[in-house]
């Protein structure tokens, strides 16, 4: 067999994925505002003509996240703002332990404005603790009372190693596509299409004989619109290269910038006001979701129109630290917040106990923590991902946390999304996180997919319904999401990564979506009780 033919058989659709994976999706701008809308999204329009005549009070969303674009053209006016701090002047006015957080603190900072960018996975920064003690150690010679740590060893070895050669084996395999196949995909097209040219209308109207010539004719479309080529391709080995060098990099030092002491949650003298830092593409997308500005006509409607963002920025390319993940629920609690939105996660945890009281502290001041589920398909109930929905250690369930799956715009067999997470115990409720149009930083907009996009729409429903009902507790708003969310759970859907069936309340505790209006609705009669 032709070896170019056993290459795109075998190679293409691995590397296509790894590309497509990704990127951001391509969305039809008819339907850029759909999860607004009422026919597949959460009613959110139809919710405000419930609020006409009603002036909401402003309500204050912490994102922790990796920064905000706070001089973003659909953000003006939506940015918290510290009035008991005078800008610049290099005094902590307020005495709240930050100088100058006149819109929030980032956490992943030096006094001398400099900031981390790229972090290690929590898994690599794990083995690199342990490697020292144990590279050189024979199981036979592990004494008992280290039989755990080098079990842990042992096991963030093998995923840190694996995947340092898995991403290689991509980036060679990248290469030689890239070399090889790209100039010679348009020929390969045109023979099987038997024609000697062809564009993008032909193209469309190709009749294809079979998976291989409908991949190819998928392949022809992304040539054609730019979205396939050698740059971006390049762009891919980069990014990939990136997480040899960066995620799965054991002796990346990144927090040599700060020089504070990770384990050391007292250790608070560090970070700076750079609310946005060298990247703040997902978390300048998170917030729009909360509080864009409605009916402007510029990119998506945020969810609240009387929200303002508090940029908390904690969360670099790669794994959080939980140290900062707590100062910056802390910070965000007694700073004014009454809704925190966490759209991060990560499967190890090194400070667990500092996270778990750091809710708490929420939970005891009446702010709600909204967190995304996360993005790997996983059973939630089997995988773990952190902050955790209940830690080994904890008692008591938290009462001011919310777990957020990502759904789509596809009702039939497709609600959940191919890569959200889930869990009947562990994911509360469902949200709008597929071809989520918002903004982007420099006053651009974009779509992107993820249970990152699905938590803020929450956050944002949250803070709809404090800001108009504010005789409501947290709490209160939490029950209201949740008991007033569209039941789907006696509905056949897709089990994420799968194409197994099953009920869709096997994939969350509610089996539901969340609905703005019917929560409006709830929430006015709900207040009416407490009269």
């Amino acid at each position: 067999m032709n070896m170019k033919r056993i290459f795109l058989r075998i190679m293409l659709p691995a590397l296509l994925g790894a590309y497509f994976s990704t990127a951001t999706a391509q969305v039809d701008k008819k339907v850029l505002n759909w999860y607004n809308s009422s026919k597949t999204g959460m009613s959110t329009d139809k919710a405000y003509k419930k609020l006409k005549n009603m002036t909401p009070e402003t309500v204050v969303v912490a994102i922790i996240d990796s920064g905000i674009d706070v001089e973003h053209e659909d953000l003006q006016g939506k940015i918290w703002v510290n009035k008991g701090e005078i800008p610049g002047n290099g005094i902590d006015d307020d005495n709240n332990g930050y100088i100058d957080d006149i819109h929030g603190w980032n956490f992943l900072g030096n006094k001398d404005g400099e900031n981390i960018n790229t972090a290690r996975l929590n898994v690599t920064r794990i083995y690199a603790e342990l490697k020292p003690r144990f590279e050189d150690v024979d199981s036979s010679d592990v004494k008992s009372e280290d039989a755990e740590d080098y079990a842990l060893y042992l096991e963030t070895k093998e995923s840190v190693e694996s995947n340092r050669e898995k991403y290689k084996s991509i980036i060679e395999q990248t290469e030689q596509f890239r070399d090889q196949m790209l100039p010679n995909l348009p020929g390969m097209i045109a023979n099987m299409m038997e024609v000697e040219e062809y564009d993008e209308k032909s193209l469309k109207k190709w009749k294809t004989d079979g998976p291989q010539q409908e991949q190819m004719k998928q392949i022809g479309l992304q040539l054609l619109s730019g979205d396939l080529n050698a740059e971006v391709l390049d762009k891919q080995i980069n990014q990939l290269q990136g997480m040899i060098d960066g995620h799965y990099n054991p002796d990346l030092d990144e927090r040599a910038l700060i020089g504070d002491d990770i384990y050391d949650i007292t250790d608070t003298d560090y970070g700076n006001n750079d609310y946005e830092g060298p990247d703040a593409l997902h978390g300048t997308h998170v917030g729009g979701i909360v509080a864009a500005t409605r009916g402007n006509d510029l990119g998506g409607d945020g969810v609240a129109d009387n929200a303002v963002l508090m940029s908390l920025r904690a969360v670099p390319d790669g794994d959080e630290f939980d140290k900062d993940i707590a100062l910056a629920i802390r910070y965000a609690v007694d700073n004014g917040a009454k809704i925190i939105n966490g759209s991060f996660g990560k499967s190890y945890s090194s400070l667990p106990v500092a996270v778990y009281e750091a809710i708490t502290y929420a939970q005891e001041n009446d702010v709600l923590f909204v967190h995304a589920a996360g993005n790997s398909a996983n059973d939630l109930a089997v995988n773990s991902n952190f902050p955790a929905v209940k830690y080994d250690f904890q008692k008591y369930p938290f009462t001011h946390l919310l777990t957020i799956g990502a759904s789509t715009r596809v009702h039939e067999e497709e609600l959940a999304a191919r890569f959200s997470n889930y869990g009947k115990d562990q994911v509360d409720i469902f949200a709008p996180g597929y071809e989520i149009y918002n903004t982007f930083p420099d006053n651009e907009y974009q779509a992107i997919n993820g249970t990152s996009m699905a938590s803020p729409m929450v956050a944002g429903v949250a803070a709809l319904l404090k800001g108009y009902f504010p005789s409501l507790t947290m709490a209160e708003v939490r029950q209201i999401i949740l008991d007033s969310g569209d039941y789907f759970g006696d509905t056949y859907q897709k089990v994420p990564g799968s194409d197994d069936l099953v009920r869709f309340d096997n994939l969350s505790r509610y089996g539901k979506v969340v609905n703005v209006k019917a929560a409006v609705e709830l929430a006015k009669e709900r207040t009416t009780e407490k009269k």
